[in-house]
């Protein structure tokens, strides 16, 4: 009995680059969040933080947790699946992302020290996989019209 393989003569055009910055950003992201926490925590007990702009930030940074996750998880099927709709939706969920962290770096009533450098290091992954998700994007694109 003979047993033949075809294979796929299909290019992959996902991006193990961007895969790879996605699943860093997961990671880096859940680490961020759990600092922000301590850190909204440490705000809350010793610095003189009104109450309304707490609630603020906490909604905010609520807000940012779930349009983060919808962002990776968009990003992520989209590179894998070579779909350039899913791709689209996670470079626009990607605008508002780095609007919360640009809050985060620069507009909370308070801002530590820590948090300005997080947020940086945050805003510089976002830069990255917006270069990077345009390129694949613009493969998958490609790859429609042949």
């Amino acid at each position: 009995m003979c047993v033949c393989f075809v294979l796929d003569s299909r290019l992959q055009l996902s991006s193990t680059s961007l895969q790879i910055l996605l699943s860093l950003n997961s990671w880096y992201f859940a680490a961020f969040y759990l600092a922000e926490i301590l850190m909204f925590i440490y705000k809350g007990i010793l610095l003189p933080y009104p109450f309304d702009n707490l609630v603020l930030d906490v909604v905010l940074m609520l807000l940012f947790l779930g349009l983060e996750t919808l962002r990776i998880f968009y990003g992520w099927k989209g590179n894998l699946c070579e779909h350039s709709l899913a791709t689209c939706v996670s470079l626009f969920v990607l605008v508002p992302c780095a609007a919360l962290a640009v809050y985060v770096l620069l507009l909370q009533t308070f801002v530590l020290r820590l948090e300005f450098i997080l947020s940086a290091v945050l805003l510089c992954f976002y830069g990255l996989e917006f270069l990077l998700g345009i390129l694949s994007l613009s493969a998958f694109s490609r790859s429609m019209v042949y």
